[in-house]
């Protein structure tokens, strides 16, 4: 097999396990009153099969990144895999709900680190530039379609029963890493020099783990509770000790020096409003197909698969635009496609336009995810090193999965502000202005970017490198 066969070969593979990781984070949604029906859990009890995963998965991002940098791509990405297929066939057979969300937070913790170690394989494998774009761009359609299909298969799956949602990814996961072992170069990568930094990376999970649980748990204990003010104090107190000692280390977990990088901080605050605002307004969108409309599960998958359909067809040829016009004119084009499509919501009723507000809304947030999600990931690994690039896909989806969760708090927070039951098309049209105006935020944030021609990306003692933005 050529070089470039093999670079192409291994692609293939890494898109395969990063659409399986982005299913999961949605996939379960539609199934979530079977579990609870099948196993008697309580809703308490029955939202942690959610946020499990999001706890294990955004926790662990940074680390799991870092990681592959000091242990290897290759290895950390294989062992990771094989552990994802195994939470994934324990989730679907066990009959105890604290085992399934154990499973869940498992798998979770095992999508913290293929996901970076799949992303920075593929940019030290393709060069910088046109066949990088290219590269990322398919990987990163493969990843956003399975996000955004991952509640048409699961309201499939779920007619055939709630666990067909977890033991489907385990025959794809082991084909993966049955090709993942013969495909992904067997190649001496260059490690950090140096110790491992310990304290940091012990003072960083924490504080992540520690955020997302604080989050995820505030609409229950409630957001002014002295455990949830406690927890975020506490949280962003092991926040300014990982700074502390990140600048005294001689090897350190997270070099910051990357984030003087306007165009990579641009990069992790776009996705932090992407993800966010999409998670949260999907969440509000469930709450008025199912319950408001009492459309069936199989109703309410479908009525996303337009954008999905969108992500899936253009994304693969978002590299070719970004290299003609650049990543931040596409990221500009994509915020207002979303902000557009959450305005469209606004309009909801109880006897909703299908083709005058839901499907036009659909589409918009379609093109903003095909536009955004390759070009956002572009933008946050282009002009880093070696060296750093699972750091930086690291970073990059930490910032995806924490905006995830603290947005879906607010919007659940919100969509419940009048009491348990109480919602109604007025609560719903306020728990989407949460997302519409964080589109708008972003619309502002990735246009300062547009004035940018040549700026200086990261700079290293040893190296220096520019990108164009």
């Amino acid at each position: 097999m050529s070089s470039t066969s093999a670079r192409w070969g291994a692609l293939v593979v890494l898109s395969a396990v990063m659409f399986l990781d982005a299913l999961d984070v949605s996939m379960v949604g539609v199934a979530l009153p079977s579990i609870q029906a099948d196993l008697g859990l309580s809703p308490s009890s029955l939202q942690w099969v959610v946020s499990g995963y999001v706890l294990g998965y955004g926790g662990l991002l940074l680390l799991g990144g870092r990681t592959a940098d000091l242990l290897g791509r290759r290895r950390v990405f294989l062992v990771a895999l094989a552990v994802f297929a195994a939470a994934s066939l324990i989730g679907g057979i066990v009959d105890d709900g604290t085992l399934l969300i154990a499973a869940r937070f498992v798998k979770g913790m095992a999508a913290a680190f293929t996901a970076p170690a799949a992303l920075s394989i593929i940019t030290t494998t393709f060069a910088e530039g046109p066949a990088r774009n290219k590269a990322l761009s398919i990987f990163t359609a493969s990843g956003a379609s399975g996000f955004s299909l991952g509640l048409v298969l699961s309201g499939l799956l779920t007619e055939l029963g709630w666990r067909w949602t977890f033991l489907m990814p385990v025959p794809v996961a082991i084909i993966a890493l049955v090709a993942a072992l013969k495909v992904l170069p067997k190649v001496k990568e260059e490690r950090v020099e140096g110790g491992y930094d310990l304290i940091g990376a012990v003072l960083i999970t924490a504080s992540m783990l520690l955020l997302v649980f604080t989050v995820v748990t505030a609409p229950e204990v409630g957001w002014l509770s002295a455990r949830t003010i406690g927890s975020l104090v506490l949280s962003f107190a092991l926040l300014g000790l990982f700074v502390f000692a990140e600048l005294r280390v001689k090897h350190p977990l997270v070099r910051l020096g990357l984030l003087r990088s306007a165009p990579i901080v641009r990069a992790n605050l776009g996705l932090v409003i992407l993800m966010g605002s999409y998670i949260g307004f999907q969440f509000a969108a469930m709450q008025y197909f199912q319950n408001l409309l009492h459309w069936s599960a199989l109703q309410t998958a479908l009525a996303f698969l337009p954008a999905g359909l969108l992500v899936a067809i253009t994304s693969t040829k978002m590299g070719d635009l970004a290299d003609r016009f650049g990543t931040a004119r596409l990221i500009v084009i994509g915020a207002t496609a979303l902000a557009g499509g959450y305005a469209f919501f606004l309009g909801i009723d109880e006897n909703p336009s299908l083709g005058g507000l839901v499907l036009p809304g659909m589409v918009l947030l379609g093109i903003a995810f095909a536009l955004s999600f390759p070009s956002l990931n572009i933008q946050a690994t282009n002009g880093v090193h070696d060296d750093e690039q699972g750091l930086a896909s690291g970073m990059l989806n930490t910032s995806g999965q924490v905006g995830g969760a603290v947005v879906l708090a607010v919007v659940t927070a919100v969509l419940t502000s009048g009491g348990e039951g109480a919602i109604t098309i007025d609560s719903l049209k306020s728990s989407i202005m949460v997302p519409l105006i964080l589109a708008v935020v972003g619309l502002l944030v990735s246009a300062t970017g547009l004035n940018f021609r040549k700026a200086p990306a990261v700079e290293r003692e040893d190296v220096k490198v520019f990108e164009t933005v």
